[in-house]
């Protein structure tokens, strides 16, 4: 493991990688913490944050196969800035099922699962994590 791979990457690169990892911590706390309290609300805004800056600065990224600037990967990103607002609404309106389904969905589908493929061969965190 060498972090050489991501410190060689643009700023960009960065940003996203350490908004995803930072997500992906948060994500897991707000799991096992108890719903609805003060701390689960703010911690909330914070994930809510991350995850957005994660979706935003990917559209700075390119170079995965695909015709144009964006690739399929983008539309993820679309995604996931609209489930984002739809579980905030879904929050503020009292629909905690809809809510739970909303962020559940976006912790595993645009973190977990996405996150993923970037230890693929030739990517940044596949040449991080395993020298690929």
């Amino acid at each position: 493991m060498s972090l050489a791979p991501l410190l060689a990457a643009p700023a960009i690169v960065q940003i996203h990688v350490v908004a995803a990892l930072a997500a992906l911590v948060l994500g897991a706390i707000q799991f096992a913490a108890p719903k609805g309290t003060l701390p689960h609300r703010a911690l909330g805004w914070i994930w809510v944050a991350l995850m957005a800056a994660v979706a935003l600065s990917s559209f700075g990224i390119s170079g995965v196969a695909g015709p144009g600037r964006w690739s399929w990967i983008h539309a993820i990103s679309v995604y996931t800035l609209v489930a984002l607002g739809a579980a905030v609404l879904h929050a503020r309106r009292g629909r905690v099922r809809a809510h739970r389904f909303n962020m559940i969905g976006l912790f595993f589908g645009a973190l977990v699962i996405t996150g993923a493929f970037t230890l693929l061969p030739g990517r940044v965190m596949g040449r991080v994590v395993f020298g690929w």
